[in-house]
Protein backbone atom coordinates (compact mmCIF):
# COMPACT_ATOMS: atom_id res chain seq x y z
CA UNK A 1 0.00 0.00 0.00
CA UNK A 2 1.43 3.56 -0.76
CA UNK A 3 1.12 5.85 1.62
CA UNK A 4 0.55 9.64 1.35
CA UNK A 5 2.88 10.66 3.94
CA UNK A 6 5.68 8.70 2.67
CA UNK A 7 5.41 9.19 -0.64
CA UNK A 8 5.45 12.99 0.36
CA UNK A 9 8.46 12.74 2.64
CA UNK A 10 10.18 10.61 -0.34
CA UNK A 11 8.83 13.60 -2.51
CA UNK A 12 10.75 16.42 -0.32
CA UNK A 13 13.91 14.18 -0.04
CA UNK A 14 14.29 13.41 -3.54
CA UNK A 15 13.75 17.38 -4.26
CA UNK A 16 16.05 18.34 -1.70
CA UNK A 17 18.96 16.10 -3.63
CA UNK A 18 18.36 17.91 -7.10
CA UNK A 19 18.33 21.49 -5.33
CA UNK A 20 21.77 19.78 -3.68
CA UNK A 21 22.88 18.83 -7.35
CA UNK A 22 22.64 22.16 -8.51
CA UNK A 23 24.45 23.93 -6.21
CA UNK A 24 27.36 21.20 -6.59
CA UNK A 25 27.83 22.73 -10.49
CA UNK A 26 27.00 26.24 -10.13
CA UNK A 27 29.64 27.11 -12.83
CA UNK A 28 28.36 24.81 -15.46
CA UNK A 29 25.00 24.39 -15.72
CA UNK A 30 24.84 24.57 -19.21
CA UNK A 31 26.75 21.12 -19.26
CA UNK A 32 25.49 18.33 -21.92
CA UNK A 33 27.43 14.86 -21.73
CA UNK A 34 26.22 14.66 -25.43
CA UNK A 35 24.76 16.99 -27.98
CA UNK A 36 20.77 15.08 -27.76
CA UNK A 37 20.84 15.46 -23.81
CA UNK A 38 18.79 18.32 -21.96
CA UNK A 39 21.14 20.44 -19.99
CA UNK A 40 22.09 20.06 -16.34
CA UNK A 41 20.23 23.42 -16.52
CA UNK A 42 17.08 22.26 -18.27
CA UNK A 43 17.11 18.88 -15.98
CA UNK A 44 16.88 21.21 -12.83
CA UNK A 45 13.98 23.63 -14.49
CA UNK A 46 12.28 20.60 -15.85
CA UNK A 47 12.03 18.47 -12.64
CA UNK A 48 11.04 22.04 -11.03
CA UNK A 49 8.54 23.09 -13.96
CA UNK A 50 7.33 19.43 -14.50
CA UNK A 51 6.61 18.77 -10.73
CA UNK A 52 5.01 22.32 -9.92
CA UNK A 53 2.54 21.75 -13.02
CA UNK A 54 1.21 18.31 -12.97
CA UNK A 55 0.51 18.88 -8.85
CA UNK A 56 -0.77 22.13 -9.84
CA UNK A 57 -3.28 20.48 -12.46
CA UNK A 58 -4.03 17.79 -9.66
CA UNK A 59 -4.63 20.63 -7.11
CA UNK A 60 -7.06 22.72 -9.57
CA UNK A 61 -9.14 19.49 -9.73
CA UNK A 62 -8.27 18.60 -13.68
CA UNK A 63 -9.48 14.83 -14.08
CA UNK A 64 -8.37 14.17 -17.89
CA UNK A 65 -4.80 15.02 -18.65
CA UNK A 66 -4.61 13.28 -21.69
CA UNK A 67 -5.78 16.38 -23.94
CA UNK A 68 -4.53 18.20 -27.04
CA UNK A 69 -3.83 21.01 -24.80
CA UNK A 70 -2.08 19.28 -22.13
CA UNK A 71 1.27 21.64 -22.57
CA UNK A 72 -0.64 24.50 -22.29
CA UNK A 73 -2.63 23.65 -18.83
CA UNK A 74 0.77 22.82 -17.02
CA UNK A 75 1.98 25.75 -18.71
CA UNK A 76 -0.53 27.96 -16.14
CA UNK A 77 1.18 26.20 -13.06
CA UNK A 78 4.41 27.18 -14.13
CA UNK A 79 6.52 28.00 -11.00
CA UNK A 80 8.16 31.28 -11.79
CA UNK A 81 11.90 31.03 -12.42
CA UNK A 82 14.14 33.37 -14.90
CA UNK A 83 15.36 32.01 -17.50
CA UNK A 84 18.60 32.54 -16.76
CA UNK A 85 18.91 31.86 -13.17
CA UNK A 86 21.83 30.80 -11.80
CA UNK A 87 22.26 27.86 -9.66
CA UNK A 88 21.55 29.60 -6.35
CA UNK A 89 18.03 30.67 -7.61
CA UNK A 90 17.05 27.25 -9.36
CA UNK A 91 18.04 26.16 -5.94
CA UNK A 92 15.89 28.20 -4.09
CA UNK A 93 12.71 27.79 -6.32
CA UNK A 94 13.18 23.77 -6.23
CA UNK A 95 12.65 23.87 -2.86
CA UNK A 96 10.35 26.51 -2.24
CA UNK A 97 8.01 24.59 -4.88
CA UNK A 98 8.11 20.83 -3.39
CA UNK A 99 7.14 22.72 0.05
CA UNK A 100 4.36 24.86 -1.49
CA UNK A 101 3.09 21.61 -2.90
CA UNK A 102 3.61 19.14 -0.09
CA UNK A 103 1.82 21.61 2.13
CA UNK A 104 -1.49 22.03 -0.53
CA UNK A 105 -0.99 18.40 -1.32
CA UNK A 106 -0.89 17.37 2.92
CA UNK A 107 -4.12 19.53 3.41
CA UNK A 108 -6.41 16.91 0.58
CA UNK A 109 -8.87 14.48 1.97
CA UNK A 110 -8.56 11.08 1.36
CA UNK A 111 -11.12 11.32 -1.08
CA UNK A 112 -8.79 13.37 -3.03
CA UNK A 113 -6.48 10.82 -3.11
CA UNK A 114 -8.91 8.07 -4.30
CA UNK A 115 -10.09 9.77 -7.04
CA UNK A 116 -9.33 8.66 -10.59
CA UNK A 117 -8.16 10.34 -13.05
CA UNK A 118 -7.00 10.32 -16.95
CA UNK A 119 -3.42 10.67 -16.98
CA UNK A 120 -1.39 12.49 -20.18
CA UNK A 121 -0.78 9.03 -21.28
CA UNK A 122 -4.52 8.01 -20.79
CA UNK A 123 -3.76 5.61 -18.24
CA UNK A 124 -6.46 5.75 -15.55
CA UNK A 125 -4.71 6.28 -12.25
CA UNK A 126 -5.98 7.58 -8.71
CA UNK A 127 -4.28 10.85 -7.89
CA UNK A 128 -2.51 9.66 -5.49
CA UNK A 129 -0.97 7.13 -7.87
CA UNK A 130 -0.43 10.42 -10.16
CA UNK A 131 1.85 12.27 -6.97
CA UNK A 132 3.59 9.14 -7.25
CA UNK A 133 4.48 9.18 -10.63
CA UNK A 134 5.56 12.97 -10.30
CA UNK A 135 7.90 11.39 -7.67
CA UNK A 136 9.62 9.12 -9.72
CA UNK A 137 9.68 11.15 -12.48
CA UNK A 138 12.32 13.20 -10.47
CA UNK A 139 13.97 10.32 -9.27
CA UNK A 140 14.50 9.53 -12.87
CA UNK A 141 16.23 12.70 -13.66
CA UNK A 142 17.75 12.80 -10.29
CA UNK A 143 19.93 10.43 -11.48
CA UNK A 144 20.43 11.63 -14.84
CA UNK A 145 21.77 14.59 -12.87
CA UNK A 146 24.19 12.60 -10.77
CA UNK A 147 25.63 10.86 -13.56
CA UNK A 148 26.60 14.38 -15.22
CA UNK A 149 28.11 15.23 -11.74
CA UNK A 150 29.86 12.15 -11.52
CA UNK A 151 31.72 13.13 -15.11
CA UNK A 152 32.30 16.14 -13.75
CA UNK A 153 34.18 14.33 -10.75
CA UNK A 154 31.79 15.12 -8.28
CA UNK A 155 30.27 12.81 -5.97
CA UNK A 156 26.70 13.28 -5.13
CA UNK A 157 24.62 13.75 -2.52
CA UNK A 158 23.11 10.64 -1.56
CA UNK A 159 26.73 9.16 -1.61
CA UNK A 160 28.05 11.44 0.48
CA UNK A 161 25.30 11.18 2.90
CA UNK A 162 26.25 7.60 3.05
CA UNK A 163 30.18 7.96 3.58
CA UNK A 164 29.08 9.97 6.48
CA UNK A 165 28.06 7.23 7.90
Amino acid sequence: MVRLENTLESWKTIRADVAAAVEDLPSDLDFRPVDDLMTFRELATHILQAGHGLTGLLLAGDENLATPDFREKIKRHAYPLAPEAGASEIAAALRMAVEERLAELSRQTPEFYAQVINRFDNQRVTRLEMVQMVKEHELTHRSQMFTYLRLKGIVPPTTRRRMKK
